[in-house]
């Protein structure tokens, strides 16, 4: 900071000589002259003040002192004046901004040190009211948004009332009416029982509730925090009947329309096949009949399969879980696939229904061999992890772009042009069954990996 003439500390300097200038000059003049002069004459003159003509060292000391003391009082109030004012203003401002209150400036015209820090805590309470300003808009947008979102919003204190409740809210548990300050467990005691056991749980949970006369669906999402240092819990319903019945309808129509196509390719072959077959018997050309009721029996086969494949899916029996021993099992499925071990065994055994994850293995490591990569490259691989094992099917295919990732898990998707659609979402059914689940995820040296996690031992949780 630059210091000019009217700085602070040049007037404190210039006040300091001043005052050092002024007692020698009165020192002097007390020991030296004009006192000793002054007091001479008035004793030839007969004048006798009772005081010595001549003052010594100490003498002059204490008279220098006796006009020195009411002189540095002046000259330190004038010093500390505007230094003591300006804390006071700081103090009161301080105290304002305490309280929230930035409206708070200190008017001054000093060209001083303290004139700048005048300046630089005005300048600094405009930015806080500018701030203050741009919080509360944002507030008023976020609490705006908040009251008009669909997803009914419930936050708790620590005593479990309600601190703040949306228009959604507000209408599902208490007919519009305000829910600030009510107790929320006493709230919802009328309420559905699956509702009270799903807040009690404290988990995310979906649950379906009479409602209304009808079936309402709910994703309910319950989150701890700390809001000004004190617990609060953050409670969100969202409604989920119009949408899971939209997914409902979407996935009603993607099956019907892989089982027409796939009944269509059957049937018109069959069809035609069978009207070939009547002509030929009605010319009496009986040596080509054999190959026509083949090939109708070939697609009935096939329909057949495919029937019995959806039927599987839908009616996919609950998992008999037992104590597996690793070696055999893989030494068996090494009869129906071919594929690479990877690394070693784990020690601990398996904890799943063999026959199920057998046949889960093997459409996974079919899919790899028909990914297009080198059959050697094929590979299984059983790693613990925690409580868990994970087992990797790789290959080194092209992998899959990320929306074919996203999907791929999903009920009848698939990108095959015969395929059903069900490979993959029935090895994702059987995985979460035992209390597991299965991922995909590309390999950076190229290929995908299939993982597929199950637990080692049976859980209290499941």
């Amino acid at each position: 900071m630059r210091l000019g003439l009217r700085s602070l500390e040049s007037r404190m300097v210039m006040l300091l000589g001043f005052a050092g200038v002024s007692g020698a000059l009165i020192y002097a003049g007390v020991s030296q002259w004009p006192l000793p002069q002054i007091l001479v004459w008035m004793r030839q003159e007969g004048i006798d003040l009772g005081t010595p003509a001549h003052f010594g060292f100490y003498g002059g000391i204490l008279v220098s002192m006796a006009f020195l003391l009411p002189l540095s009082l002046w000259l330190g109030h004038r010093v500390m004046s505007p230094v003591t004012r300006l804390l006071r203003a700081l103090e009161g401002a301080v105290a304002s901004y305490r309280d929230g209150d930035f409206s708070f400036s200190i008017a001054a015209t000093r060209r001083d040190e303290l004139g700048e820090l005048i300046r630089m805590h005005n300048a600094l309470g405009q930015t806080l009211r500018e701030q203050r300003q741009n919080l509360t808009q944002r507030e008023l947008l976020l609490d705006t948004v908040v009251q008009n979102t669909p997803v009914a919003l419930v936050l708790t204190d620590a005593s479990g009332r309600v601190t703040y409740a949306n228009i959604a809210a507000r209408h599902l548990f208490n007919d519009g009416r305000t829910l600030h300050g009510l107790n929320f467990a006493e709230l919802i005691s009328d309420s559905p029982e699956a509702l009270r056991r799903a807040v009690e749980g404290g988990e995310d949970a979906l649950l379906t509730v009479e409602m209304d006369g009808g079936e309402e669906t709910f994703h309910l999402s319950q989150r701890n925090f700390r809001l000004q240092g004190r617990p609060h819990r953050l409670q969100l319903f969202r409604r989920m009947t119009r949408e899971l019945s939209r997914q409902e309808v979407a996935t009603w129509k993607r099956v019907i329309r892989v089982i027409s196509h796939e009944l269509n390719n059957s049937l018109a072959p069959i069809s035609s096949l069978a009207h070939s077959g009547a002509e030929l018997a009605r010319r009496g050309d009986t040596a080509r009949l054999p190959g026509v009721f083949a090939t109708i029996g070939e697609r009935a086969r096939h329909l057949h399969g495919f029937i019995a494949g959806y039927a599987s899916f839908a009616k996919l029996p609950a998992p008999q879980p037992s104590s597996i021993d690793w070696k055999p099992f893989l030494e068996n499925l090494s009869l129906h696939c071919k594929f690479q071990l990877r690394g070693s065994l784990p020690e601990q055994p398996g904890w799943f229904d063999a026959a199920q994850i057998e046949q889960v293995l093997i459409n996974l490591v079919k899919n790899a061999h028909e990914s297009g990569g080198a059959e050697d490259e094929v590979s299984i691989s059983l790693t613990v992890v925690s409580r868990d094992v994970r087992i990797e099917v790789a290959d080194r295919g092209p992998g899959m772009s990320e929306t074919v990732l996203a999907q791929a898990l999903l009920p009848f998707y698939s990108t095959k042009r015969s395929g059903t659609g069900l490979g993959l979402a029935l090895a994702r059914e059987i995985a979460e069954a035992h209390g597991g689940r299965i991922a995909l995820a590309n390999r950076e040296e190229g290929g995908l990996r299939v993982s597929l996690l199950l637990p080692l031992g049976p859980r209290a949780d499941r």
